[in-house]
């Protein structure tokens, strides 16, 4: 058997090795090329084609991306069952578009144009704190730092009530992986638990004192459309959950990401510090080669035949972004890491009725955010071996240890 079919033959969403967490990439293109439509010992299935993504996604009638019947054997009746039942995400038409519909009236292409002066001085102020102390931790000093504060300023999130956010965030999302252990589960429910009471109390001071609905996603969701029915107290709470959830590990892990890459390409960091307009396509490269988001779900409403393979009505499908991001038979040389690529129709964001809201948030912050940086600390350098999140679902680093020197003319 050739390594790619034992690769392949050997995979298991639910058994992963640490090498796999380390690079899953070989995996994927084993899988791509022996098994792209792969039965798991679950019996669900796991997609690693461009094309067969790009079906599940746009046939929403039959790939369902409600999640009740697959997340009641895993979460029982919890908190975290609740939450990940009623969010924007895990939910069809109608209860999807509109929430949908809300979200995107308050991330008009004005409103997030208007928040780039507030974006950069974010980012200048954090980097002025790096730069006092030279050696200095990538993700707690920055990458997580900038989504944390964009999302508490879309909620109305006072500063000094901030600190919980990023842990209560990490602790829901890290519930979602394909196997959860008891201490994960029991961290994530607590973690919906303490962020409900924390926005029951926000969300009764917003109603008291409304901000303006076409910048603040919390007024806009509970004073809903003018002609159209409300949010109920539960969709409202949960989908400030989702909110936070959504706009913060995937945006930690695209900074993240991309300036651990742009370390690891030497030739492409000195491209696009001698060429910073290249910071457009260079921030899609990254979500490319490393998305944020490595996985999606989905579940069949009816019989459905995808490469070849007859899926029953009410089988799990894996949807592996990560895999399907460097596909050949969509992107020319997929494994090398070019921040020049053009023809880049990336499925980072997901694409149908799905897309991710956020993504024009998300890419200026990761244009800002890498392009600021590499202005101020061009000589930038690992200072030891980055740590991993040690999760499949996101893909990120818990840690990333760097030293800077903005001295002129000062080389680390």
């Amino acid at each position: 058997m050739t390594d790619d079919a034992a690769l392949a033959d050997q995979f298991d969403l639910e058994s992963l090795t640490p090498e796999f967490y380390a690079d899953p990439y070989p995996t994927y293109r084993a899988l791509r090329q022996q098994a792209p439509v792969k039965r798991m010992r679950n019996g669900s299935y796991f997609l690693t084609r461009y094309d067969d993504l790009v079906t599940a996604y746009k046939a929403t009638r039959t790939f369902s991306s409600d999640k009740k019947r697959e997340f009641a054997p895993k979460y029982g009746a919890s908190l975290l069952y609740e939450h990940h039942t009623t969010s924007l995400v895990f939910n069809d038409p109608p209860a999807h578009t509109r929430v949908r519909r809300l979200i995107m009236g308050a991330l008009s292409p004005r409103a997030i144009a208007e928040m780039e002066p507030a974006l950069i001085a974010l980012v200048d102020g954090l980097l002025d704190r790096i730069a006092a102390k030279e050696r200095f931790e990538l993700i707690e000093d920055f990458a997580s730092a900038i989504p944390i504060e964009v999302i508490g300023n879309l909620l109305g999130v006072p500063h000094d009530e901030r600190g919980p956010l990023r842990d209560w965030s990490l602790a829901i999302l890290g519930a979602l992986e394909p196997v959860l252990t008891p201490e994960q589960f029991s961290r994530g429910n607590q973690a919906v638990g303490d962020m409900l009471t924390y926005l029951e109390t926000l969300v009764a001071r917003r109603r008291a004192a409304p901000g303006n609905p076409e910048r603040d996603v919390l007024t806009r969701l509970i004073q809903g459309e003018a002609d159209g029915e409300r949010l109920s107290e539960k969709e409202l709470l949960h989908n400030c959950i989702f909110l936070l959830n959504a706009g913060h590990e995937t945006t930690t892990n695209l900074i993240g990401n991309g300036l651990v890459l742009l370390c690891r390409h030497p030739g492409e960091r000195r491209r696009l510090i001698e060429a910073p307009g290249l910071i457009r396509t260079a921030v899609e490269e990254i979500l490319r080669y490393e998305s944020s988001n490595q996985l999606g779900n989905r579940m069949t409403t009816e019989p459905f035949e995808l490469g070849g393979v007859m899926l029953d009505a009410g089988t799990s499908v894996t949807l592996c972004i990560g895999a399907a991001n460097r596909d050949p038979a969509q992107f020319d040389d997929p494994e090398r890491f070019d921040i020049t690529r053009l023809a880049n129709r990336h499925l980072a964001f997901g694409t149908g009725a799905h897309q991710c809201a956020g993504m024009a948030l998300a890419r200026l912050e990761g244009a800002v955010a890498i392009s600021r940086f590499l202005a101020r600390f061009p000589n930038y350098q690992l200072d030891g071996a980055p740590v991993r999140g040690g999760r499949v679902r996101f893909r990120g680093f818990a840690s990333v240890p760097c030293v800077v020197d903005d001295r002129p003319g000062h080389n680390n």
